[in-house]
């Protein structure tokens, strides 16, 4: 049995939404692989975050540490680690961003910050083909078969 050019074309459709999702996936585990570090000056503190910007290693490569008051020591480890978490975020969001709606800023999205709204606008992107099957059916199909609605705005 030979499938109609509208069946190829449905399967075309399908093919580049699983390329899609795929996509998503890789960028997924990208995104978990990344780690960030931070020195402190002197090589006093060596701090290591994960893509979540979660401690995952702190490291006191000299013994400069020995020699500061904890107030100092206790500043250059939240230092530290804030310089390590930036780090961490702005990887992560350039490994985002090429996969982001135009005009969406992938930082502004890890800060919570960004529109959401963007990413389901009310009127989903179609390929004309799906805006007129919606409309009228499916092509050589007599009227008033059987249909998708298309939702209302209520």
């Amino acid at each position: 049995m030979t499938s109609s050019p509208y069946d190829q074309h449905i399967e075309e459709l399908l093919g580049e939404y699983r390329r899609q999702r795929a996509q998503v996936g890789e960028v997924q585990r990208t995104m978990r692989e990344v780690k960030a570090s931070a020195t402190a000056p002197r090589q006093a503190l060596k701090v290591t975050v994960n893509s979540q910007g979660e401690v995952t290693e702190i490291e006191f490569p000299t013994g400069a540490y020995k020699r500061m008051a904890p107030v100092e020591l206790s500043q250059m480890l939240l230092t530290t680690i804030q310089k390590a978490r930036t780090d961490a975020m702005a990887e992560v969001a350039e490994v985002l961003s090429g996969h982001l709606p135009a005009g969406m800023s992938a930082t502004d999205l890890l800060q919570g910050k960004a529109d959401l709204g963007g990413l389901l606008p009310e009127a989903p992107a179609m390929a004309e083909e799906v805006q007129e099957y919606l409309a009228n059916g499916r092509p050589g199909r007599a009227a008033g078969g059987s249909r998708i609605a298309r939702p209302t705005d209520s």
